[in-house]
């Protein structure tokens, strides 16, 4: 919805790009707005922006007036056919966030809430699939944790449904990659929310989350042994590098290794306190190349096959800063794309070119 800008509030979302006197924006869509980047707005004296009609802590938002534009209800409030995947899973991220605050008051988790958050969001995104990959933007550092464990069981499930996995054991997956951090709740408070680095001992502290996390959901007799195993094991790598066991290759249960990928795909997508976002492109080029034997090839290609599906027509950010639009996607290489840039009609085989990559999609 189009609003004036003294209408807006920290929180709100933008829905398109907001342009000033150049060709390229001076802010992107799906920027979350803080007072600072209201400010900017004022210094570019921009007067209307178009920004969704929910904020980022999932509460609707309800300008007292919108432009050239009839609000849906007399609350503001989106009706539930008209929820896009992005305010239906900031939705469900407060519906976790109230879970875990149980958890850490010491109540059990309550799996049928689990199963409710998770399965109108898994058939939303497959009816949405390219909205999935844009969740990262939505990402706070004060919600993070609960966005987090949301959009792994969300991704884990895509990686399910690529590979081929049962409808049943895709719900499974949903669940399991959303309760694979449950275990947090066990942690010291001051630890989960320091936002400065954390000390060698306090990041072992951390490192024991997923045991909390699988004592917690041990005696769940809805979940399957193969969720409950891929909760323990999340954090464990191919290689042996993970924890907290250190199991390496085939010792691994398949579900970990499909929300290990989820997880960490996540984590480096969103903006942290230590760390920009950066693009989907981007990060599953880091996770196959730096991480190499890490984490299981099928469910990075699963990963990549759905950049493949929403991507070509995109118009990206490159490394240097300029704009292009994805013209062809090669099976066997989706994270360098055949570009066009946009202001000179060059194109360019980013896989023949190795110094530039896709920086940040833009739409």
């Amino acid at each position: 919805m189009r609003v004036k800008i003294k209408e807006l509030q920290e929180g709100c979302i933008l829905s398109e790009d907001v342009y000033s006197l150049t060709n390229r924006p001076i802010i992107s869509k799906r920027t979350i707005l803080s007072d600072e980047l209201l400010e900017i707005l004022k210094v570019f004296q921009i007067e209307v922006v178009e920004v969704d009609k929910m904020l980022v802590n999932g509460l609707p938002y309800i300008p007292k007036e919108v432009v050239d534009e009839e609000r849906n209800n007399s609350q503001g409030v989106p009706s539930g056919e008209e929820l896009s995947l992005e305010d239906m899973f900031l939705i469900g991220v407060q519906n976790y966030k109230r879970e875990f605050k149980g958890w850490q008051s010491g109540m059990s988790i309550d799996i049928s809430k689990i199963r409710n958050i998770m399965l109108p969001l898994v058939e939303k995104s497959e009816a949405s699939p390219s909205d999935l990959f844009s969740l990262h933007h939505l990402s706070t550092n004060e919600e993070y944790l609960y966005q987090h464990s949301v959009a792994v069981g969300l991704i884990s499930a895509f990686i399910g449904k690529k590979l081929k996995l049962s409808k049943g054991d895709i719900v499974q997956l949903a669940i399991g990659g959303c309760l694979s951090d449950s275990g947090m709740a066990k942690i010291n408070p001051t630890i989960l929310n320091k936002n400065t680095s954390l000390t060698l001992e306090e990041f072992e502290e951390i490192k024991k989350h997923p045991a909390y996390s699988y004592k917690m959901v041990q005696h769940i007799s809805l979940l399957k042994e193969n969720t409950k195993i891929g909760i323990v094991q999340h954090h464990e790598r191919l290689d042996g590098s993970g924890y907290p066991f250190g199991e390496q290759n085939n010792k691994i249960n398949i579900f970990a290794k499909m929300i290990a990928v989820a997880d960490t795909f996540h984590a480096m997508t969103c903006k942290r306190l230590y760390r920009r976002k950066q693009s989907p492109f981007r990060v599953l080029e880091m996770m196959i190349q730096d991480s190499f034997g890490k984490y299981d090839i099928a469910a990075i290609r699963a990963l990549g096959s759905g950049i493949m599906t929403f991507s070509i027509g995109s118009s990206v950010k490159l490394s240097d800063g300029q704009v292009a639009e994805i013209l062809f996607i090669e099976e066997n290489s989706p994270t360098r794309p055949l570009i066009k840039v946009t202001d000179t009609g060059e194109i360019i085989h980013l896989e023949k070119n190795r110094q530039l990559f896709i920086e940040e999609v833009l739409q």
